[in-house]
């Protein structure tokens, strides 16, 4: 695969990216469970990019190698706690709205709400919509595993 170009790296990118990174970090959403989040989104968005940037960010935040290989069958591990499944059903569904514009049901959002506060699941959602956006800039312009932005 050729890249197609170099991923966005103007300063006013860079700056707004951090300032959506600090805003999921102080939602007070444990690292390991955003970083898993991450990975999901970016293993259905098939983003050889992001999921190779996540094992590293991951691996830092304390996830583990049994759970990085498990995170594409989450539902099916008993790796993962019942905040972490919260999440990533919720990310799941938020990350398919194309399949199904109604996927983030009321099921799976009081589900997720019985884990984490407002605060907790808007740095959810954040990461969610931060991770699917690098995912689609990202494959499209074929940005290869290994190239971080800045």
């Amino acid at each position: 695969m050729t890249a197609r170009s170099t991923a966005p790296t103007s300063p006013d990118t860079i700056t707004g990216v951090q300032h959506l990174y600090k805003a999921m970090y102080a939602s007070g959403v444990a690292p390991s469970t955003l970083e898993l989040v991450h990975m999901r989104a970016s293993q259905i968005n098939a983003c050889s990019a992001c999921v190779d940037a996540g094992i590293e960010s991951a691996n830092k935040a304390g996830v583990s190698v049994e759970q990085l290989l498990a995170v594409s069958a989450w539902s099916e591990s008993p790796l993962f706690t019942a905040a972490d499944r919260a999440a990533l059903a919720l990310t799941e569904a938020a990350t398919r709205l194309a399949d199904n514009p109604g996927a983030v049901t009321d099921e799976i959002w009081d589900e997720a709400a019985t884990h984490f506060d407002d605060a907790q699941l808007n740095g959810i959602v954040l990461m969610i919509a931060t991770t699917n956006f690098f995912n689609r800039i990202n494959t499209t312009l074929r940005v290869p595993a290994g190239t971080r932005w800045g």
